[in-house]
C-alpha cells in the first residue's frame, strides 16, 4: 500500500512537471512570436537621402537623391518625404552618402532675401565677382545657379613678350599681336544670376542629365554673372576684362570637376593642326 501512494505521487509529480513545462513553453513562445510581430508592425516613413556624398554648393540633381523607409521615430524634424522638393535646391553643407536630408540644410538659389540679396553660399577663402552675361550661354537662357562652367577668352597677346609665330599677327604701331584663345578659369560655380527676363522652362536633360527636369526660372538676356572664385582668380578676370578680351561660357556635366588639358589655340597652331596651305610655302 505504501509502495503504491509513492508510485502515485511520482506519477503526479511527473505530470506537475510536464504541465509546468507546456505552460513555459507556449508561454516563451507566444512571447517571440508577439516580440517579432511587434518588429515587423513598427511604422515607418519615407525620407529623402543623399546617394553620395554632397559638398556644399551642390546643385541637387535627381541622380543625387532617393526615398529610404525608416522608423518613424528616427526621422529628424524636417526632413524631406519627396525627392522633388530637394531637386534644383543647393546644398549650404557637406552632407554624406545615405545622410537625410533636412530642409535646413537647403537653400532655393533663387530666393531673393528681405534686403533684396540673392541666396548666395561664399567660402572664407572666396570672393563673390559680378561678371557680365555677354556670351551666347548666359544671352539664351541655359545657364542656372548652381552650374559649373569654364570661362574662354580670346585676346591679343604681344607676339615678342609671348614667343608665339609671326604668321598672322598684326601690326600695331611698331607692336606686333597674335590672336590667342584659351581657357582662363575652369571649374566655377554660378553662385547667381542677375536681371533679364525670368522664364519657366522644363529642362529636358543636359550634358548626360537624362529625362525631364522640374520646370526652373531661369533669366534670359541677364545683366551678370555672380561667380564665387578665388581672390586671385578674382584679378585674372578683371584684367582679361579690362584688356577687351572677348569672353565664352561652357558648361560641365553635373559633379564634373576635374581639369580639363587644353592647349591655346592661335592661327599657328591651326595651321600645324589642319595642314593648312599657305601661298609661296610650298605647303
Amino acid at each position: 500500500m505504501g509502495r503504491l501512494r509513492g508510485c502515485l505521487w511520482l506519477t503526479a509529480g511527473l505530470v506537475i512537471a510536464i504541465a509546468a513545462g507546456v505552460v513555459a513553453y507556449i508561454t516563451l513562445n507566444n512571447a517571440i512570436v508577439k516580440s517579432s510581430t511587434e518588429e515587423v508592425s513598427v511604422p515607418k516613413v519615407g525620407v529623402v537621402v543623399t546617394t553620395h556624398r554632397l559638398t556644399v554648393r551642390t546643385l541637387i540633381t535627381e541622380a543625387d537623391v532617393q526615398i529610404k523607409e525608416v522608423p518613424v521615430d528616427t526621422a529628424p524634424e524636417g526632413s524631406l518625404a519627396d525627392v522633388n522638393d530637394a531637386i534644383g535646391k543647393m546644398v549650404n553643407t557637406d552632407l554624406y552618402a545615405g545622410e537625410i536630408i533636412v530642409v535646413d540644410r537647403l537653400v532655393d538659389p533663387t530666393t531673393i532675401a528681405g534686403d533684396g540679396r540673392t541666396a548666395l553660399i561664399i567660402s572664407e577663402n572666396q570672393v563673390l565677382m559680378a561678371f557680365p552675361a555677354d556670351d551666347l550661354m548666359s544671352r539664351i537662357g541655359i545657364l542656372k545657379p548652381g552650374d559649373l562652367v569654364d570661362i574662354l577668352v580670346t585676346f591679343d597677346f604681344p607676339v615678342s613678350a609671348a614667343g608665339l609665330a609671326t604668321t598672322g599677327a598684326e601690326t600695331t604701331g611698331q607692336q606686333e599681336n597674335t590672336m590667342v584663345s584659351f581657357a582662363l578659369l575652369q571649374n566655377l560655380t554660378i553662385a547667381a544670376i542677375v536681371g533679364g527676363e525670368q522664364t519657366e522652362t522644363e529642362q529636358t536633360g543636359v550634358l548626360g542629365v537624362g529625362g525631364a527636369q522640374p520646370a526652373q526660372t531661369t533669366p534670359t538676356n541677364p545683366d551678370a554673372l555672380l561667380l564665387t572664385v578665388s581672390p586671385q582668380d578674382a584679378l585674372v578676370l578683371k584684367y582679361a576684362k579690362d584688356n577687351g578680351g572677348v569672353f565664352d561660357i561652357v558648361m560641365r556635366a553635373p559633379g564634373d570637376e576635374q581639369p580639363f588639358d587644353s592647349i591655346p589655340v592661335d592661327v599657328q597652331w591651326l595651321i600645324d593642326r589642319y595642314s593648312i596651305p599657305l601661298e609661296g610655302t610650298g605647303r
